[in-house]
């Protein structure tokens, strides 16, 4: 299916949330304010909802330890079905769901500790609850769905009918323009034909959320049963990593389904996709907070342990420089993941830049963890856990967890994916008042609207770029606490950082105009910028609430502080990077590789890759293939 550049961006924009209705720390974060009172004070967090959600989690544990194998699912690639079977008596599959529907009825805190315990116990098994509560079928139903599709799907669901999400086809990604399913009405039904790419849990599932796309309505949801005639999966893909999820190829041929079963209004379908992922995407920030949390544990046991030169290797700089990033960061993770849990359960905020910025950062930044106790273990690190076990030492899964922590830097949205669709809303505020001035397709008129309206907000909002308390040396006082690091410092530099990013982004919108969006790796570092000053923003304020509850107080402070210092480093290097870069050399010479002006460079090698087309055609007529689909009783 072809469909223009601009036809693909007007779908996209189709199905963005238009208005801001609720306040959002990081909307603000991005136009240079600093509004610390969104997040600070903290709530207490005390009350039934978490006394129930600590109850569970004392369960889980315990489940974690005695029943679930992480090494046998790593060896068989499958989740065994009693596993499953102890995850429903658990109700684990009902996290989210409300009590009326006989879920749990937890908040996204409770989940997302959730989701970072058993991950840890198991990636998969993490993979396998998130897919099906984060984007499967409760979610857009919980959002959107009517109450008697709650009443029909929900309980269900609650019980342990494992659902999954199909939205990804073979030749379409992250550019749903293309989608090439459709549903056709028919009656009181819709037929449904496609096939869908990479649906994790689709293999196993009972409920499936599909998305097709209604001839001249658009795309559109459907839950759809998964033993419904003429839905086969035709495979079940393996993965470098999370070697137990049960992800497959989906076909859908001539599948029958009720409009009873459609979510929302025809056309809608991407809309409610995207909303959905608005909290789904936390369940990825839990899943890599718990694994920064698990590395830095075998980082510290181990460098105590191993000795070097007559002292335990975390002793020596280059070691002891390692933990240090992997413990201030990890805190850092685990203080994002909170907040944005927080604002999540509170919902009287718009989290979906700060739910976004969580996704981006921990999976990029776990990723690093992980890499950097591979480095420490050294040839241990590189060793499987069997291996090492079988040898006579402890089974460490150091490579496994690099390995499986690498999805989620393509998971929910790519890393290049996630920075254009946050600066995409980093910068609405400009596109409302001056979007008319760079659109190609504006007429006179609209024009001359747009550039009355841009005149006075920039008129407004460009002076209070100038200044602000980030130059006052006592404001933000209450994290200047006596004998603690002073947090307050490092506040003010994010007050300073976040002016000059809006500064930046607008001098960006002036230069550049409507070629702007074509600027993707300027557009990466401005969202990076932003990603770090909100993790340390969420870093101070998590330390703070720990102290005023006499929780670790110090050592979150001490912790909080080595972050802020990492992490300004990091900033600075970025806003340097801004308009001191190789980008034009960069692109002029990607320009030559894709021209094939290189491929002497390639000359000397053997090419492993077996025969074949880069994408298989989904029209294939592949009805001989054997349906691997399975249910877990």
């Amino acid at each position: 299916m072809t469909v223009s550049e601009r036809e693909a961006r007007r779908v996209a924009e189709a199905a963005r949330q238009q208005d801001w209705h609720q306040p959002s720390f990081a909307k603000e974060l991005f136009l240079g304010r600093l509004r610390l009172d969104l997040i600070h004070p903290r709530p207490d967090p005390e009350g039934p909802g978490a006394r129930r959600g600590e109850r569970f989690l004392d369960r889980l544990r315990a489940f974690c330890a005695e029943r679930i194998d992480g090494g046998l699912i790593e060896r068989e690639a499958r989740i065994p079905d009693e596993v499953v079977a102890g995850l429903r008596d658990l109700g684990a599959f009902g996290m989210k769901i409300g009590e009326e529907y006989g879920g749990l009825g937890l908040g996204h805190v409770h989940y997302n500790r959730a989701l970072a315990l058993v991950g840890t116990a198991s990636p998969a098994v993490g993979a396998l609850l998130s897919a099906h509560q984060s984007i499967g079928v409760p979610q857009p139903l919980k959002l959107f769905g009517t109450e008697e599709q709650r009443k029909a799907f929900l309980p269900r669901c609650a019980r342990g009918a494992i659902s999954a999400f199909l939205l990804t086809e073979p030749d379409v990604g992250s550019d749903p323009a293309r989608l090439a399913t459709t549903a056709v009405p028919d009656g009181d039904s819709y037929v449904l034909d496609g096939v869908k790419l990479w649906t994790t849990n689709g293999v196993v599932a009972d409920l499936l959320v599909v998305m097709a796309r209604v001839p001249d309505r658009g795309i559109t949801a459907f839950v759809v049963e998964a033993d419904s005639p003429g839905i086969t999966v035709e495979q079940r893909n393996a993965f470098m990593g999370l070697r137990g999820i049960e992800n497959g190829v989906t076909r859908l041929r001539g599948v029958r389904v009720p409009a009873a079963n459609r979510i929302g209004a025809e056309g809608a379908g991407l809309k409610i996709a995207l909303t959905t992922l608005n909290t789904g995407r936390l369940s990825l920030p839990a899943l890599c907070t718990g694994a920064g949390k698990w590395c830095l544990k075998i980082a510290r046991e181990w460098s105590g342990a191993r000795e070097q030169w007559g002292r335990p290797v975390g002793k020596h700089e280059a070691v002891g420089a390692k933990l240090s990033f992997i413990a201030a960061t990890t805190f850092a993770l685990e203080a994002v993941l909170e907040l944005s849990g927080e604002l999540a359960d509170e919902e009287r905020h718009d989290i979906r830049i700060e739910a976004a910025l969580a996704k981006l950062y921990s999976s990029e930044m776990a990723w690093r963890i992980a890499d950097e106790l591979v480095q420490i273990r050294g040839g241990r690190g590189y060793e499987t856990a069997a291996s090492l076990a079988a040898r006579g030492e402890r089974g460490i899964p150091a490579e496994q967890m690099l390995r499986d922590l690498r999805i989620n830097r393509i998971f929910e949205g790519s890393t290049e994916i996630m920075h254009l669709l946050i600066a995409r809303e980093a910068v609405d505020a400009h596109l409302k008042v001056a979007g008319g001035l760079i659109d190609p397709d504006s007429s006179f008129t609209q024009k001359r609207k747009s550039a009355t309206a841009a005149g006075l907000f920039y008129a407004r909002w460009l002076p209070t770029l100038a200044t602000g308390r980030g130059h006052l040396p006592l404001a933000y006082g209450d994290f200047h606490v006596s004998r603690h690091p002073n947090l307050a410092a490092h506040l003010r530099f994010v007050e300073r950082a976040s002016r000059r990013l809006a500064r930046a982004t607008f001098m960006a919108m002036s230069r550049w105009q409507g070629r702007l969006e074509t600027k993707q790796v300027f557009l990466g570092r401005i969202v990076d910028i932003g990603a770090e000053l909100f993790a340390m923003s969420a870093a101070c304020v998590h330390a703070e609430r720990l102290r005023s509850h006499e929780d670790h107080g110090r050592e979150a402070y001490q912790l909080a502080h080595a972050f802020c210092r990492q992490s300004r480093l990091r900033v600075d290097d970025l806003f340097h990077n801004l308009w001191h870069n190789t980008d034009t050399t960069d692109t002029a010479l990607a320009s030559h590789v894709l021209s094939g002006d290189y491929t002497w460079l390639e000359e000397g090698i053997h090419d492993p890759s077996t025969p074949g087309p880069w994408i298989a055609d989904p029209t294939e007529d592949t009805a001989l293939h054997k349906n691997v689909h399975r249910t877990i009783e």
